[in-house]
């Protein structure tokens, strides 16, 4: 959103009248935070999310990453296995991109109060923070990217919505210095019928 509102900034900054593009920045930008949506609004929406129950055995997912400009850019398939022992959640994760690269990520979920979790792994700077109402979950944390000769860290924002029993679809937007750099659409598919190998 915020990417279509600077582009538009651009534009409009070389038009005969400076002043009426600047408004219209302004407006495109202050319109576009107004639309985002609370985890409230999904309380009374179903199937209940409950990661307890989702996020349990053998799961998949599938998405793809796009840049600044919406552009797909990258697409990628993962397997999961989502385990919890006396109330925390361990996400074991392999990603394999199109381009064959692969990375793991293990995500722990720790009760933090009612319907909200502590999100941590080895990528994430600090600990991460969701809460869950009615469909859908939110998750907020800051990932560490690491690139050829840097790394650097970004700001996640995932939404996600359980659409069935078995199927969430999951949006998540990137951030740097508050500007939108990125974004992965994915969904995440249950196996129930799959075994699972958790610690006993």
């Amino acid at each position: 959103m915020l990417g279509g509102g600077v582009r538009l900034c651009v534009t409009k900054r070389r038009s005969s009248s400076r002043r009426t593009g600047m408004f219209i920045c302004l407006a495109t930008l202050l319109l576009g935070g107004c639309g985002t949506a609370s985890i409230e609004d999904y309380r009374d929406r179903s199937p209940a999310f409950m990661p307890e129950d989702f996020f349990n055995g053998a799961l998949s997912a599938h998405g793809v990453v796009k840049d600044f400009s919406g552009a797909a850019i990258r697409h990628f398939n993962a397997d999961i296995i989502a385990c919890w022992s006396e109330g925390v959640g361990t996400l074991n994760e392999l990603f394999i991109f199109d381009d064959g690269e692969q990375q793991t990520r293990i995500w722990t979920l720790t009760p933090s109060g009612d319907q909200t979790y502590i999100g941590t792994a080895g990528d994430v700077i600090g600990a991460g923070s969701a809460r869950w109402e009615g469909n859908a979950m939110f998750l907020d944390y800051t990932l560490r990217i690491a690139l050829e000769d840097i790394s650097i860290d970004v700001h996640i924002d995932d939404r996600m919505y359980r659409i069935s029993e078995n199927v969430v679809v999951n949006e998540s937007k990137m951030r740097k210095w508050g500007f939108g750099v990125g974004e992965i659409v994915l969904t995440l598919i249950k196996h129930p019928e799959q075994p699972a190998d958790c610690p006993t």
